[in-house]
């Protein structure tokens, strides 16, 4: 996935696993990986909207909320860093 940051373009790659029904996942990029927390998968009439929240250090320290829908093997969506701030622009596409 592509996050469209104030710094830059950061590459990130989005891992999600369902174990009987708990949806579950991590984001890895050059910096670090994370879990994520609080993910929400739900089925709606554009696609499969998928929420979370994450935390990193790098390139700072922030909270991030996403909220994602997944088209086929595309997403397209956003992240929050607070509520002052506008939101950033996420795309991507599944590997295979």
């Amino acid at each position: 996935m592509t996050v469209k940051s104030p710094v830059g373009d950061l590459a990130v790659v989005y891992t999600f696993t369902d174990a009987a029904g708990a949806v579950a996942g991590t984001a890895a990029s050059d910096a670090e990986t994370v879990s994520l927390a609080n993910v929400v998968s739900k089925e709606t009439p554009e696609g499969r909207q998928v929420t979370w929240r994450q935390s990193v250090t790098k390139p700072a320290k922030l909270n991030l909320e996403f909220d994602v829908i997944f088209v086929g093997d595309t997403l397209s969506g956003h992240s929050k860093v607070s509520r002052l701030l506008p939101k950033i622009s996420v795309s991507g596409s599944r590997r295979a």
